[in-house]
């Protein structure tokens, strides 16, 4: 038996063998196991996919998707860009990994614009952010905060109410008139009740003119975001443009909050007597710099504007629907009566009408990207930290096999639903205010702004088009997603007694 015995080298060999194979075999597992990169278009070197995409991106995502399926990556420039287009694959961003998606990814305009990512909607996830947040959700436009503020916001639009009066039979832009009202609200509660009348008027005509532009500013393409390297040089002089539109706005701010500030030091007010306002709210939390910062809150504004603009769009291409909504508010509010927001609640198809708008025309149809603060796994494809991620919400809205005849305008389909289709982010079939930790933190006060200004303009007058004109459904893709066309409309008296418009 000895012929056959081994020795020690030969066995310490064969084991070294044994460990080896079993190493390389570990090893193989291991990359095996490893998720694959999901799967996409080629591109050309540098510029990637950017020369292929045309201006309405969610269309050119949305094609992208029918070939490559509901997740799939392009790189633009060098950035790699993550598309999802799934309410499953959704709801592992914004539910099961949200503290991992919770961070943005800045375009130069919102990062020349807020400091460097001071505000609310840009800054990154963290202790910052996190009191940031408490201060708005639950302090500044907490419900009690919102309730003890209706008086302000009756006043403007009353306002507008008068000023419409004054133009019966004469066409108008719609959008700008709700917008101009929405500003002058915001405002109105960031300042205490400040801007009536006398400077605050030229102020806040100033401010309007100047926000409106550094929306514009946001939604422009610009090289830099997907080149970096480029940045230095301001290809598209959108850096440039922007710091000239906010020196001037931020003037404007700096006026407002330097007289609050003397007003609550002197205590020229007093403070026993009155809630506290937004302004006061934000000072016991923010520095002056951050405060002017907060370009978002103003810019909800524009959202705001954008989908009542959108839902008369809608309203006068239907008038059967028009004529619907008129009978509610004939029958909750009545004919002799000016619409209150107490009466919101009881607008059940108005709410239906509002809700089928947002999904046909959501104001940010890719929501507001995402970056992974780690790598990670999402519908078994790994996603690289730092990447950029579009959640393509218009993709969604479209999609025969989750919404009968989706390119219809059906309020219906919203009354008496048994899915849950509220803003509230649950329903990842529907997220026009987005979902999770950065969900749109405005969302009591711009729900409360867009139905009562749509009850008020609905109820108060009837509405045609301009002769020869026809209804223009035609998008234009930004920061927020506009009517191509601003709509032009004329307003007739409705109600019986001129006293209700005063």
């Amino acid at each position: 038996m000895d012929e056959f015995a081994l020795s020690p080298l030969t066995l310490f060999l064969l084991l070294a063998f044994l460990l080896s194979c079993s190493w390389i075999i570990s090893l193989t597992n291991s990359k095996k196991q490893t998720p694959p990169s999901p799967p996409g278009p080629y591109g050309l070197p540098i510029l990637g996919y950017l020369p292929f995409l045309q201006p309405n991106l969610h269309y050119n995502f949305t094609k992208l998707a029918y070939k490559y399926g509901p997740i799939y990556k392009l790189r633009l420039g060098t950035k790699l860009c993550i598309v999802i287009s799934s309410p499953s694959l959704i709801k592992e961003v914004v539910r099961d990994q949200d503290a991992i998606f919770a961070n943005r990814d800045p375009p130069v305009a919102a990062l020349v614009a807020t400091g460097g990512g001071l505000d609310i909607a840009w800054s990154p996830y963290g202790p910052y952010w996190r009191d940031m947040r408490k201060l708005f959700v639950h302090e500044m436009l907490s419900n009690k905060n919102i309730q003890a503020s209706y008086l302000l916001r009756k006043g403007e639009v009353r306002k507008m109410v008068r000023n419409l009066r004054c133009k019966i039979g004469e066409p108008f832009n719609i959008g700008e008139v709700v917008f101009l009202t929405a500003v002058n609200v915001i405002t109105n509660l960031l300042w205490g009740g400040m801007n009536g009348g006398g400077k605050w008027d030229r102020l806040g005509g100033e401010f309007r003119e100047k926000l409106s532009k550094l929306m514009d500013l946001f939604g422009k393409p610009n090289v830099s975001d997907f080149i970096p390297c480029l940045g230095k040089f301001d290809v598209e002089g959108i850096e440039k443009d922007m710091r000239e539109v906010l020196s001037s706005a931020e003037e404007i701010l700096d006026v407002v909050v330097g007289e609050r500030m003397k007003i609550m030091k002197g205590g020229g007010e007093c403070r026993g007597e009155r809630r506290r306002d937004f302004l006061e709210i934000l000072f016991e939390g923010l520095t002056q710099k951050q405060i002017v910062k907060q370009d978002s809150v103003l810019g909800g504004t524009d959202t705001t504007a954008t989908t009542v603009e959108w839902v008369m769009t809608e309203l006068l291409d239907k008038p059967h629907v028009m004529e619907k909504v008129q009978q509610e508010l004939t029958g909750v509010v009545g004919v002799n009566n000016i619409v209150e927001e107490s009466h919101i609640s009881k607008l059940h198809y108005l709410d239906a009408v509002v809700k089928e708008t947002f999904r046909l025309h959501p104001p940010l149809p890719l929501l507001i990207p995402r970056s992974p603060s780690q790598s990670c796994t999402v519908g078994g494809y790994t996603i690289p930290k730092g990447s950029r991620v579009f959640l393509n919400m218009w993709s969604i809205s479209m999609d025969p096999q989750l919404w009968e005849n989706p390119l219809e305008f059906h309020p219906n389909r919203f009354l008496n639903d048994t899915r849950n289709f509220d803003y509230m982010g649950n329903n990842f079939q529907y997220l026009p205010f987005g979902s999770g930790r950065r969900m749109c933190p405005g969302l009591p006060l711009g729900e409360k702004m867009v139905m009562y200004l749509l009850a008020t303009l609905i109820h108060s007058f009837e509405w045609r088009l301009p002769e020869g004109e026809m209804i223009d459904l035609s998008e234009k893709f930004g920061f927020v997603m506009r009517k191509s066309k601003p709509l032009q409309a004329i307003p007739y008296q409705r109600l019986p007694y001129l006293n209700l418009y005063e």
